[in-house]
């Protein structure tokens, strides 16, 4: 049963990045999944399909993928494919700059490869259209921190300001405790083609609100992204102070972590990660109603403890 208002609901985004791939960092994953010998590829792509059917049911009209995310482009191409009518009332978001190099297996030692390069973008942006079957919407450099090239290299920046001029929206997404400055630094850039944002914001990593309302003042999509902090917002997982906002509010912590988020109004989309039609339903199941600023203020760590305990999860 859908409780969110509709206006809500088209602010809901489906992410794809933890059930495009038999590994990831959210927490749960066996109880969701299953062991990861019954993580084939047949059977994600099967839960992919079911999944995007729910949304697409729901109401929600946002999918995000990205290279890195396994078989996500894949298995939202086929999706599309299956249903040629939907592309038009949809809004695709794909991220380049990481590759896959898990080769499907959850125990890899590596899964991801990040390389902010025009020799990257030019090696992933055909891939991405291939597996969608045409472009995406928006395309996003993925998890942009400090330490990436990808601000400063001019040739990278023509070749991405070439793809806005086909109508694409360009943007960039942020990872870590620097996430607010690097919003800062795209922001003070001058004619490059970044109008789209998507950054880690929920109860527990507020760092970046205030870039994130610049970015939004200056008109540039603001997605959020981690709404249930890898897992670490749901259930008993939670924070015992969270837990008891949730119980004073009559609600569940989930329904308190994701109504929050869709309670800023400088937030234009929100992702869920679900992998279940469960999780799904009790997303969209969410109520609309922050706690009081102070509160909420208040349940905020740290930007360096927050992506220190989140660098310490385990993929699974």
């Amino acid at each position: 049963m859908v409780s969110l208002e509709p206006a809500d609901v088209a602010r809901l985004g489906l992410g794809l990045a933890a059930i495009g791939r038999p590994a990831y960092i959210t927490a749960g994953r066996g109880h969701d999944l299953g062991p990861p010998a019954q993580r084939t590829v047949a059977s994600m792509r099967s839960r992919t399909h079911a999944l995007l059917d729910s949304a697409w049911s729901a109401g929600i009209r946002y999918v995000d993928v990205a290279r890195s995310y396994g078989r996500a482009e894949e298995f939202l191409g086929e999706w599309l494919a299956a249903h040629p009518g939907r592309r038009a009332q949809l809004r695709l978001g794909s991220k380049w700059g990481y590759e896959y190099v898990g080769n499907w297996r959850a125990d890899a030692p590596l899964h991801e490869r990040k390389q902010h390069s025009r020799a990257m973008l030019d090696k992933q942006w055909p891939q991405t259209l291939q597996a969608l079957g045409g472009p995406p919407d928006w395309y996003l450099i993925h998890s942009v921190t400090p330490d990436s090239p990808a601000l400063t290299d001019r040739d990278l920046l023509a070749a991405l300001s070439e793809l806005a001029a086909t109508g694409i929206r360009i943007g960039l997404s942020t990872s870590g405790p620097a996430q607010a400055a690097v919003i800062e630094r795209a922001l003070a850039l001058r004619s490059v083609p970044f109008s789209v944002v998507q950054s880690t914001w929920n109860l527990l990593e507020q760092s970046a609100t205030q870039a994130l309302l610049r970015a939004h003042a200056a008109g540039w999509q603001v997605i959020v992204k981690e709404v249930f902090a890898n897992g670490r917002l749901a259930g008993t997982a939670a924070p015992p102070a969270i837990r008891q906002v949730a119980e004073q509010q009559g609600r569940t912590v989930e329904s308190v972590a994701l109504g929050t988020v869709l309670a800023q109004p400088w937030v234009d989309l929100a992702l869920t990660g679900a992998v279940t039609g469960d999780q799904l339903a009790a997303n969209l199941a969410a109520d609309v109603a922050a706690p009081l600023p102070d509160l909420l203020h208040g349940l905020a760590v740290a930007a360096p403890e927050y992506w220190h305990a989140r660098g310490e999860l385990s993929w699974a």
